[in-house]
């Protein structure tokens, strides 16, 4: 049995909280950024904030392929600096800055040219269509901020620096709820803009997010300050080491982020409130998931330290912990999810008797499931990329989206039409399926490897 206690494992707890509550609280804040907008755009009714969550569908998909790059490109930051490599750390900025802003332009041509395409491939409601697409527009100018902001953020971590990010997400947090409030409301003599207001008020909030990190960046941490002088003298060789271990993750968010999508189809299908109702679980439950994502991130950055410093025991036996605290966390949290959700969201949202109650209803399902994802992060983000066994991470995660989720949500959705807290609840089954054809892969210590020299 591993040992959690705090007196026999003192200094990884001391890198625990170093690393991971600076990740917890800027994730906890961003979830909370999420929550003001879901809170007061629901106050508007269930088309608003079922147009609001469609929109965001590309937004989300476009994080989660930045996760992917950033989360790839970390690999190799966290490993260099375990090693002492520190040269190095600007053209794996180089490599990452270039994907992410590829990827982020392609998404703002989709948001800004294209976004009643978007939108109606998603639902053909005309009303949300409507709504959402005004607000599509105007976040579109965020997306390629939000590629460097994450590009920045994600590689302090890496360097054990997770205290930038996390003051600019207070920051914003605190400038995008203020603006919400005065532009969706109407407050101090500004204009009634509704949905509009909260795009704006999200962009403006972003714009000041990149500056402050790049303040920090350009002001204090000189390794990963890049020039354009770094852009060129980045070799073809670099891009295809990095590109070897970080495309497999680019694949696996990407693809992963289109299941999620897939999924939304087929609740926005099964009607407007239905899809209110996932939109307000989802948002309720990523802002506790923010554990989980902490942990996963502060694994990835111990282990692949301590792998990059050729220290594999050490790293395997931090794994252990890791595993153990997420699962435990996650037992926590769906314990929490499932008690307070019915006082909760009657309080929240303006909704009716039936939305409240389909919530409510989502929401539990999901609270039976929070063990298995929180295990999952540690393995997927922490456990298999700090090694760089990306290709066995891919396999796992999307195999199990798309050959049980995706069939699933379609069956029980459309086939079998259940309520759409069961639907949730059948689409769930493929993380306690990931949980355990990962296992042997675990206890196999493959994934713990040296990537850099």
């Amino acid at each position: 049995m591993t040992s959690l206690s705090i007196k026999h494992n003192r200094h990884f707890y001391s890198l625990l909280w170093t690393t991971a509550i600076p990740i917890i609280i800027q994730n906890a804040i961003s979830s909370s950024l999420n929550l003001v907008d879901n809170v007061m755009i629901g106050q508007l009714g269930a088309t608003s904030i079922a147009a609001v969550g469609l929109a965001n569908q590309l937004f989300f998909i476009m994080t989660l392929i930045l996760f992917g790059t950033y989360s790839g490109i970390s690999i190799f930051i966290s490993q260099y600096w375990g090693s002492k490599a520190y040269e190095k750390l600007r053209s794996v900025m180089v490599v990452g800055i270039s994907i992410g802003f590829l990827v982020s332009s392609v998404f703002f041509i989709i948001a800004f040219f294209f976004p009643v395409a978007f939108l109606t491939l998603l639902s053909g409601d005309a009303a949300l269509v409507a709504a959402g697409t005004p607000y599509l527009r105007i976040v579109s100018f965020s997306y390629i901020l939000t590629s460097i902001s994450f590009a920045f953020g994600f590689s302090t971590r890496g360097i054990g620096k997770a205290r930038l990010p996390m003051k600019a997400s207070v920051i914003s947090l605190g400038i995008n709820t203020a603006l919400n409030a005065i532009l969706i409301f109407g407050l101090f003599g500004f204009p009634v803009l509704g949905v509009v207001g909260a795009a704006i008020a999200t962009l403006i909030a972003r714009i000041i997010e990149l500056i402050i990190i790049l303040r920090g960046i350009y002001g204090g941490i000189p390794y990963l300050a890049v020039n354009l002088s770094d852009f060129k003298n980045v070799t073809r060789q670099t891009y295809r080491q990095i590109l070897k271990t970080a495309l497999p993750v680019i694949f696996n968010e990407g693809f992963w982020a289109l299941g999620m999508t897939t999924y939304a189809y087929v609740y926005a299908h099964m009607g407007t409130l239905q899809m209110a109702a996932v939109q307000i679980a989802n948002m309720v439950n990523s802002l506790f998931f923010v554990v989980s994502m902490g942990l996963g991130n502060a694994a990835m950055v111990m282990l692949g330290n301590s792998l990059g410093a050729g220290d594999i025991e050490t790293a395997i036996d931090y794994n252990k912990k890791f595993l153990w605290l997420g699962t435990i966390s996650g037992v926590i949290v769906g314990i929490i999810l499932a008690i307070f959700s019915p006082i909760a969201i009657p309080l929240l949202f303006n909704l009716t008797h039936e939305g409240i109650q389909l919530t409510i209803m989502t929401l539990q399902v999901m609270a039976l499931l929070t063990p298995f994802r929180f295990y999952n992060t540690i393995v997927i983000i922490g456990t298999l990329r700090s090694g760089g066994d990306t290709i066995f991470s891919l396999l796992l995660e999307l195999g199990s989206v798309w050959i049980i989720g995706v069939p699933m949500a379609f069956f029980a959705g459309f086939t079998l039409k259940y309520p759409i807290y069961i639907v949730v609840g059948l689409v769930g089954l493929e993380e306690v399926c990931k949980a355990v054809l990962g296992l042997p892969r675990i206890k196999s210590k493959k994934w713990a490897k040296q990537l850099v020299d």
